[in-house]
Parts: C-alpha cells; structure tokens; sequence
C-alpha cells in the first residue's frame, strides 16, 4: 500500500526532516520527497504527498519548485538571436559588449537589473580600464536588451548612469608628406588603396567590398552599395582626380571585368591596416590609420570651400555629422599629394618586381 512519512536526521547539530514515500507496499522503492529544516514544513509536505497517493496520482514534485525567473542572460540570448535585421560586424559587436556584461548582470533577473546594478558594471568597466567608447557601446547593447525585455523605465537609459569623463583628443590628420613617405614604402594593391582613401574619403571597409558592378566609368564614380555602408545608405562617391580613377580602370580591360569581383583584387582591410602601422614606423612619420585618411579629406574638402552638404553626401553621413566630427581637424599643412607622380612611381615599381 503507497505511503508517506517523515524522518529525523541530525547531523553536525543540526536536525533535518526528510519525508519518504513509496507507489506501493513494502516491495516498491523508497522515494524522496523532500528534506526540511522545521517539521511543520515536512508534515505540509508528507501530507500533500498523502493526498496525491490517496488520489491514485504519482505526486509531481516539480509542481511545488518555484519557477525560476528569467535572468538578464536568458533574455540576452533571446535577444541576439532576433537581430537577424544587422550587419555581421555589428552582430560581432553585440557578441563583445554582452561578453562584458554577462559576467556581471548575466545571473540577475531580469526585473531585478536597476540602476544600481547598471553603475556597478559600468564603474567595474571603467576599472578594467576600458575605453570610454566601448564603455559607451556596451552601455548601449545593455539598453537594447532591456528595452527588448520591456523592462521600462530603462534603467540604462537613465540620466544618473554617468560614462567616465571624455578625453577631446585634437584631430591631426597626416599631412600630404606623411602620405607620400608612406606610399613610398607600401607595394601592390595597399599603395593604391593608400591614395584611393586619400582621394575619396572612404571607409577602409567599404573599398574592401567596392566590385567592379558598382563603377560607373563615364561619370567618373562609384556607388557604395546599402548592404556595404555603415549607415545603410547608399551613395555616389567621385573619384578625384581624373588620372587615380582612370588607373583604377586600366588595371582591367571592360571585357574582362567580373561585375562581382573586386575592384581592388585582394585588397583586405585588415591587412592593410597592419601594412600601413608597419610603413608609417618605417617611414619614421607619425603612425595614422586609414580613418585618419578620411578626416584629412574631410578637412581638405572643408577648408577647400566645398559645400557641406556635398562633402557630407560623398562621406555618408549628415551635415551635422560632418561639421561635428570632421570640420574641427586641423591640418597643419594643407597640400594634396600629387597623385600623378605616385602612380608613376607604383608603376615603376611594379614593373621592377615583375622583371624581379
């Protein structure tokens, strides 16, 4: 015949209630049901148990576990796995920041994440001597997953989480020297890409993307696609001057061209990266990276008169934007490169290594 009863147990002082019951008579196995640490709470528990015996129904303990709240972890990944509306980079950007967070609010539930918790982690952000910006970025993605949690007010988005103080740094893009010394040094595909940045502006990433479908030759440009673009919007870039487009368009007859090849073949963004690092140190200049290209041209369009609604449409971003962010860099020597004597100057260096 099923049955329940209790146990007492101590052990180091300490006196436990542990409730046993059986399906059956004698023959069938012993079950737990629980261990207490008051009797009231092992009678509750033997009797509840009693009473489903006396129903002829298995007693389902898992009923009487509370349910476990949702934590900020829980809805985090729920969170990234929906964004399939961002681009790879950002999706490994969420991947970073919710790396920085998960340590610190991952086991909290959801509705316990308050402000309090929110400039804990940012004051052991700033401990770990982040950058203010990644501070910022990962502030953000917080914010994200909170508001997809419903979780309103939010409490990352309130005015008293404060971010470390900004340091201003003053832009000094590289001078027309510094560009020169440096392609001078690099070879291949990364002199040319050194004075495409250079003439155009553009991010290091879109050029590593631009395919030979987005040139439009008679007008002298090219599109960077949607799905390239950091701000999602397409747009023309022109390339200036004439004699860099009209190398760029040699290098591959129109019959020839793969509309979905590079334009740049086997240009990578990250590689250039590190073969520029390396060639300013040779170079003995000042070490600039290829967004320090783009705020040298913003500055050159700037101080040259050209209009800021149009230097801002060719960078892609808006006139505020551009007057914000570019207009203030001070160039201390505002002459352009002179392109024709570079690219008479990779030619001839290209031709030595072939003959190499």
């Amino acid at each position: 015949m099923a049955s329940a009863w209790i146990i007492r147990r101590e052990r180091n002082g300490r006196r436990t209630y542990v409730v046993r019951y059986r399906l059956g008579g004698r023959e069938a196995t012993q079950l737990h049901g629980g261990a207490f640490r008051l009797e009231r709470e092992a009678r509750a528990r033997r009797d509840w148990i009693a009473g489903e015996l006396a129903a002829l129904r298995v007693p389902d303990l898992a009923l009487l576990e509370p349910e476990r709240p949702e934590t900020f972890g829980d809805v985090a990944e729920r969170w990234r796995v929906s964004r399939v509306d961002v681009a790879d980079g950002t999706a490994a950007t969420h991947v970073v920041n919710l790396g920085r967070i998960l340590p610190h609010l991952g086991d909290v539930p959801i509705d316990r994440v308050g402000v309090p918790e929110v400039s804990d982690l940012i004051g052991s952000l700033v401990k770990e001597k982040l950058a203010r910006e990644s501070i910022r970025k990962t502030r953000s993605t917080l914010a994200m997953v909170l508001d997809f949690a419903g979780v309103q007010p939010n409490p990352a988005r309130d005015k008293s989480v404060k971010l470390p103080r900004a340091e201003h740094v003053e832009l000094t893009p590289p001078t027309a020297d510094h560009v020169e010394a440096v392609h001078a040094i690099l070879s291949g595909v990364n002199a040319t890409a050194l004075l495409v940045l250079d003439a155009t502006g553009m991010r290091v990433t879109e050029l590593e993307r631009l395919l030979w479908g987005d040139v439009d030759e008679p007008a002298g440009r090219w599109r960077v696609r949607r799905s390239v673009s950091k701000t999602r919007q397409a747009r023309w870039v022109p390339v200036v001057p004439v004699e860099l487009f009209d190398a760029l368009m040699e290098t591959v007859p129109r019959e020839d061209r793969d509309l979905s090849a590079q334009v740049l073949e086997g240009f990578g963004a990250d590689r250039f990266r590190t073969a520029l690092t390396r060639a300013c140190r040779a170079a003995g200049v000042p070490e600039f990276s290829p967004h320090d290209l783009r705020h040298r041209r913003a500055t050159l369009w700037h101080v040259s008169g050209v209009p800021v609604v149009d230097a801002a449409a060719w960078l892609g971003h808006s006139p505020t934007e551009h007057l914000r962010t570019y207009a203030h860099a001070s160039l201390s020597e505002r002459r352009e490169v002179g392109y024709s004597s570079m690219l008479r100057s990779s030619a001839s260096r290209t031709s030595m290594m072939a003959r190499s």
